[in-house]
């Protein structure tokens, strides 16, 4: 995007909105009915069909969080995802690599175990995922690269290939690394075959506001801690909600019919 007047989308192009239709994955199954076990005043019906609701797609909302800085912005995206009619998000937390020693020195606070941990095994069940990570010199935090570094068994039988996934991050500064710490991490996905999918510009007027220090950026919502105590403003929490309503309709639209 040059500094002139930023990305004007093409007019031919269908936008991707946030559609609450369902995905057509509901099969109708015939069912057999057993004259015996029918009461003595009920008259079968014959060629009768029920419908099961269809499964709803799971987006895995996969994060690390010191200071709950990219916690908030997690949750904040679960809401988004539920707000999307047939997708449903799912909070977990990658394993902690630092003795409570440490934590303590750092003077970060306990992690909310009300949120389980994740094995890596369990990713293959998902239809996408959002990847939440504070910065570390323009990189993801060692935690969450420990956590892909476990997943060489995935690799091995492409168990993440052609799954959609997205990043959202947290950084110190403003200079700190917003695009960089997620743009750093999309070689995870490639090694993967998995699908980036950034929000871009879908966030409409409030990716050009400039009255107030904001996070996120066109390749995923974004919070800044500054020293730790920062909390994060309704506008990078309604970012965040906005990329998970915006991956749940890409999902949707990936799911197969």
């Amino acid at each position: 995007m040059g500094k002139g007047g930023g990305c004007v989308p093409s007019k031919k192009r269908m936008p991707l909105a946030t559609s609450n239709d369902v995905p057509k994955t509901a099969v109708d199954v015939p069912i057999n009915v057993d004259d015996k076990s029918l009461p003595a005043d009920s008259t079968p019906t014959r060629g009768v069909t029920i419908s099961s609701p269809p499964a709803k797609l799971k987006i895995y909302i996969v994060y690390y969080s010191m200071y709950g800085h990219v916690e908030g912005l997690a949750k904040r995206m679960k809401k988004g995802i539920d707000g999307i009619e047939g997708v449903e998000g799912f909070l977990y937390r990658v394993p902690e690599t630092l003795s409570d020693e440490i934590l303590e020195k750092m003077k970060a606070p306990p992690k909310d175990n009300s949120i389980p941990l994740i094995s890596t095994a369990e990713l293959a069940s998902a239809d996408g995922f959002l990847f939440g990570f504070p910065t570390r010199y323009g990189c993801m935090a060692a935690q969450m690269k420990s956590f892909f570094d476990s997943t060489g068994q995935l690799w091995k039988e492409q168990k993440l290939a052609g799954k959609p996934a997205g990043f959202f991050v947290s950084t110190g500064t403003q200079g700190g690394g917003q695009e960089t710490t997620a743009w750093t991490a999309i070689t995870q996905l490639a090694h993967h075959g998995m699908l980036f999918v950034p929000i871009g510009y879908t966030f409409g007027a409030g990716m050009f506001k400039m009255d107030s220090i904001r996070g996120g950026s066109p390749y995923g919502a974004g919070v800044y801690a500054g020293d730790g105590t920062r909390e994060p403003t309704e506008t990078e929490l309604a970012l965040a909600e906005h990329q998970g309503k915006y991956m749940a309709a890409v999902v949707k639209r990936l799911a197969p019919v």
